[in-house]
C-alpha cells in the first residue's frame, strides 16, 4: 500500500478493500470515500503476545487500524514525514516515530544487545532509544516522522557511516551498528567538540537522518 508525498509534513495513502494499515491515533487530516478508523487495542500486527512483548520493551504506541475504500492523508504535529519502501528487508525504528504503515508488514521488536551486544545496550541509552527498539519486515510502505528534512544515506561494505544518535531515525538493510566514542581530555574538560559519541553503521542498507539533534 504505497504512499503519496502531498508535501514535506503530509502523506496520502490509498486503502483498498480487503487490505489494511496501521497508523498513530490522531494522525488522520481528511479522507475521500467509505473508511474506518478502529483503535487498535493490540498496538499493530501480531496478536496479543506480541502485544504484550511490545508493551514491556515499552515499544507500544497508540495505533489506529485503517480499513476500506478510498484515500486518506496523514500528518502528525507538523512533522516532517518520510517515505520507506521496504523490499524483503526489515526496517528499525522507534514506536513513535511511525505514521502509518503498511499492514502486511511483518511488526516485531528487537533488543538492542542483539545489535550490537553490550555497547547496543549502551547506545540506547545514550540516544535515548531505550533498550528495544521496533522492527517491521516484508513488503511495503512505512511513513516515520522527524525533525526538520531527513536524508537517506547509503552503506555499503568498506564504506561505514557515522551518525549522531540523536539525529539517528531509522535504518534497513544488513546492517550492523556499533557506539563510538571519541572522548579525550578535551571533552573530560569541557572543551571537546560536543560530538563525543557516533553510531558507527557498517554492511549494507541505508540510514536515514534527520536534520536535528531533537526526538519526537
Amino acid at each position: 500500500m504505497p504512499f503519496r508525498e502531498i508535501n514535506s509534513k503530509m502523506v496520502e495513502a490509498t486503502v483498498v478493500p480487503g487490505q489494511k494499515m496501521f497508523s498513530q491515533r490522531g494522525a488522520m487530516l481528511a479522507y475521500r470515500g467509505e473508511v474506518s478508523f478502529t483503535p487498535n487495542i493490540q498496538g499493530g500486527q501480531g496478536g496479543v503476545m506480541s502485544m504484550i512483548g511490545r508493551r514491556v520493551a515499552n515499544e507500544a504506541t497508540p495505533l489506529m487500524t485503517v480499513e476500506g475504500n478510498g484515500t486518506v492523508m496523514f500528518g502528525h504535529g507538523g512533522h516532517h514525514i518520510q517515505v520507506i519502501n521496504l523490499s524483503g528487508d526489515t526496517l528499525y525504528v522507534e514506536a513513535d516515530r511511525l505514521l502509518a504503515f503498511d499492514g502486511a508488514l511483518q511488526q516485531g521488536t528487537m533488543f538492542m544487545g542483539s545489535q550490537g551486544g553490550v555497547m547496543g545496550m549502551v547506545r540506547g541509552q545514550v540516544s535515548g532509544q531505550g533498550l528495544f527498539t521496533t522492527t517491521l519486515k516484508g513488503h511495503g510502505a512505512v511513513a516515520v516522522m522527524a525533525h526538520g528534512g531527513v536524508i537517506e544515506l547509503p552503506i555499503t561494505p568498506g564504506r561505514d557511516v557515522h551518525v549522531d544518535p540523536q539525529a539517528y531515525v531509522a535504518h534497513h538493510g544488513d546492517v550492523r551498528n556499533k557506539l563510538s566514542t571519541a572522548l579525550g581530555w578535551r571533552e573530560m574538560v569541557g572543551r571537546g567538540s560536543g560530538e563525543g559519541f557516533q553510531l558507527e553503521l557498517s554492511g549494507s542498507g541505508a540510514v536515514y537522518v534527520q536534520a536535528s539533534e531533537e526526538k519526537l
